[in-house]
């Protein structure tokens, strides 16, 4: 047995929370319920000045989030709308503006979600405060990791602890595909519009996240600005700035989006050529 047991790997370690402000969950392939937390060694340094263009929807997570660790009431929370403009890194942000006062984060994978309870309860009695953070959430028809979100959510005889929040991310209000042939189901009663019992469906799970933040497209003035933030991080002078507005632009019009996500990418490429440039 000994010599089996040599060839496994060692069994992990839980971490240590007063040390640790950002893990994973990992599961063993094909089991639920056995997985573990895996320590991010460098967690994302993005803060929240880093952040332009959003300063509504930063203002209203930032609220919710000082109320939690202070230990206050607060919201489930889910950030929704157009792509690359914020919602993953301002609450990667936020794990850097309150993890010195015990704000703790566990990021979670979709595949993973019916671990969530498993989660849930291996923090529930730590003097920390814990976003469990799903990014880029969304469900087909008939995934079960749906029900265990909604269950955890708000859907348990079990209350859940004050000491976890989730947060997650999703292109989708609602969370699930939405199909023309849904509203068909639609009915009127007295006047009133009752919608279908898929609709329904698809509502109740994302109406047990207390609070949304809804994310829309930049203009250009806005896609502009963040350009600007981003390239004086990376040192370029006002006048360095401007002469690349042009440039800006085109990279923006070429990837179709103007977005925080490509200001950031156009930024880099532009910061990694002045370099090579200077070598």
């Amino acid at each position: 047995m000994a010599r089996i047991e040599a060839r496994f790997p060692p069994l992990p370690v839980a971490p240590d929370w007063t040390q640790v402000t950002a893990c994973r969950w990992r599961r063993q392939a094909g089991t639920a319920g056995s997985g573990t937390f895996w320590p991010v060694a460098r967690p994302h340094p993005v803060r929240l000045a880093d952040l332009s263009g959003i300063d509504a929807q930063k203002a209203r997570l930032l609220a919710n989030t000082r109320q939690f660790v202070a230990g206050k009431p607060a919201n489930n929370a889910l950030l929704t709308g157009a792509r690359g403009c914020g919602k993953s890194s301002l609450v990667k942000a936020l794990l850097n503006e309150f993890s010195a006062v015990g704000l703790r984060l566990i990021e979670i994978d979709k595949e993973d979600l019916l671990d969530l309870p498993e989660v849930v309860a291996q923090v529930s009695e730590r003097p920390e405060r814990f976003l469990v953070f799903c990014d880029d959430l969304s469900f087909e028809a008939g995934e079960a990791g749906y029900k265990a979100l909604k269950s955890v959510l708000d859907g348990s005889i079990i209350a859940p602890p004050d000491n976890v929040l989730i947060y997650a991310t999703s292109n989708r209000r609602h969370l699930m595909p939405e199909f023309f042939s849904e509203n068909l189901e639609t009915s009127r009663v007295d006047g009133e519009i009752h919608p279908g019992e898929a609709t329904e469906e698809k509502i109740s799970l994302s109406e047990r996240f207390g609070l949304w933040v809804s994310f829309y497209p930049f203009d250009q003035d806005e896609y502009l600005a963040i350009v600007a933030r981003w390239l004086q991080n990376f040192g370029f002078s006002p006048a360095e700035i401007a002469a690349v507005e042009r440039e800006a632009l085109n990279w923006a019009l070429g990837r179709g989006s103007r977005s925080g996500r490509v200001a950031w990418q156009f930024a880099r490429d532009c910061a990694g050529a002045r370099e090579a440039g200077g070598a």
